[in-house]
């Protein structure tokens, strides 16, 4: 049989197609627009998800017995607010989790609401991308629209529910949304009420390896597909991928250098963290995790390398940073360009480059980017580890994670093992694997975990490397509180 996982990014639409081996046979993108309607806003018309689905998997499944299509799963972007009214309709355009408009309500929440309170509803503070602020800005901005809300949901679970026409989601996306109780699994009353939302308005919670349903006649015939295919729960972009890298199970970690970048560590049991710079989510495996996510990873790459320097060749602008200058470097970037999310929660942090002198060259720079990125993925792990989680591997995935370079960067700077999965689709992947447990294949994520996900590579730290790193890591971790009070007034 085959499965279909399904990426719901930011920018695109990625849809796979995997066998029962775990082999990828397909794979098609489709693009569609973003939407900045003012500074600090970011927006999609979840339509466009779905003529990105329908005409996907239309290309996807070409040439196939589609009788052979046993299950569809979708690993989602989190935190996004999608509403629609009684009639179904969309009422108003995605606010997506990148967007920065709900400063005043994720302060509100914060300090007149309490962290402390937060975290013993949820496990987690609020943060301007969660979706619990969201409703509070359109209950304020746009009352109306508001008032007309009768289902509340996810980027991905609009996509489920158009699939199966079930009002679903599952607990590792909405442990994103500063809704759920997390530890019980279950919807926050207390949350729901301080945002003016009834439990009514809220979906259905399931695993995310459950099948919510199978597509409906309408779908069906739309996708020239059999209404027999199931549709899993799914899971948030961050899982999914885990699910993807077989990050599954105590005693694993994975780190993803996408557009953002995470480190991900689950775990059998609740935990959370006192200092609030990690997430305590559901994990998509039934169990929990632990996540540190800066806003901007392998974005500020791409900006220095496309938008800054105007070249596409980033190999090219690596090469010139060998060995024995990892770990010398005197300039340093923070990495803040859209603010900041673990560990500091600032939104108002911005990106600089300090330490410039009149030797300091275009390679050096380059150097530099990499190096505070990884810096600042360094600041997560250190949070696990005042919780007295020890950390000696974790997988690594995203576009960021195809650079040998900064492979070694990483591994040197965290000072641990590095391995790299054969298989690197990130989301659409381990949302194909959901699919797979929910259609019966397997018995559960960590059978298909251990049975599909293979590693091709390792990569070890120096020593000698690690140890300069590690002096100017504790450089680099007192540049922040310099800066705090400056940021404010840029």
């Amino acid at each position: 049989m085959l499965y279909i996982g399904i990426d719901l990014g930011t920018s695109a639409l990625k849809l796979l197609l995997m066998d029962e081996k775990g082999k990828i046979r397909k794979i098609v993108s489709k693009e569609y627009p973003l939407y900045f309607p003012h500074p600090g806003w970011s927006e999609q018309n979840p339509e466009d998800w779905m003529r990105a689905v329908t005409d996907g998997v239309k290309e996807l499944t070409g040439g196939i017995n589609k009788n052979e299509i046993a299950g569809i799963g979708a690993g989602g972007q989190m935190h996004g607010l999608v509403v629609l009214d009684e009639n179904d309709e969309v009422i108003r355009p995605a606010i997506l989790w990148n967007d920065g408009r709900t400063q005043k309500q994720t302060d509100e929440l914060n300090n007149v609401t309490g962290r402390k309170l937060l975290s013993e509803y949820t496990g987690n503070i609020a943060f301007a991308g969660f979706t619990a602020p969201k409703l509070l800005w359109m209950r304020e901005n746009e009352p109306e629209l508001f008032a007309r809300i009768k289902k509340v949901m996810l980027p991905k679970d609009y996509i489920n529910y158009k699939l199966s026409g079930t009002f679903c989601t599952d607990y590792s996306d909405a442990s994103g949304m500063l809704l759920l109780d997390v530890k019980n699994r279950c919807w926050s009353r207390q949350m729901l009420s301080i945002c003016g939302i009834s439990e009514k308005q809220m979906p259905r919670l399931y695993e995310s390896y459950e099948a919510v349903g199978h597509l409906t006649p309408e779908m069906a015939e739309k996708l020239g597909l059999p209404e027999k295919v199931i549709i899993a729960a799914g899971a948030g972009d961050n899982a999914a991928a885990a699910v993807g890298t077989g990050t599954v199970g105590e005693g694993t970690c994975n780190i993803s250098l996408g557009t953002s970048g995470t480190i991900f560590i689950p775990s059998m049991r609740f935990r959370t963290d006192n200092g609030n710079a990690l997430h305590a989510f559901a994990h998509a495996d039934g169990s929990f995790h632990l996540m540190g996510c800066m806003l901007s990873a392998a974005s500020c790459n791409k900006w220095w390398m496309e938008d800054i320097l105007r070249t596409s060749d980033f190999a090219k602008e690596q090469a010139a940073v060998t060995d024995d200058k990892l770990g010398t470097l005197q300039t340093y970037f923070l990495p803040y360009l859209m603010g900041e999310r673990a560990p500091h929660n600032d939104p108002a942090a911005r990106g600089c480059f300090i330490g410039l002198r009149m030797d300091t060259s275009r390679e050096d720079m380059t150097q530099a980017v990499l190096e505070g990125i990884a810096f600042g993925m360094r600041d997560s792990l250190e949070a696990a580890k005042k919780m007295g989680i020890q950390i000696s591997s974790s997988m690594i995935c995203g576009g960021g994670a195809k650079s040998p370079l900064w492979r070694k960067i990483m591994a040197n700077v965290l000072n641990i093992e590095l391995t790299i999965p054969e298989t690197e689709q990130g989301p659409g992947y381990g949302g194909a694997i959901l699919a797979a447990v929910a259609c019966g294949r397997f018995a559960s994520v960590k059978e298909a975990a251990d049975k599909l996900i293979r590693v091709t590579g390792r990569v070890l730290p120096d020593e000698k490397i690690a140890a300069r790193y590690e002096e100017k890591y504790q450089n680099f971790r007192e540049l922040y509180p310099a800066l705090k009070s400056i940021f404010p007034k840029l």
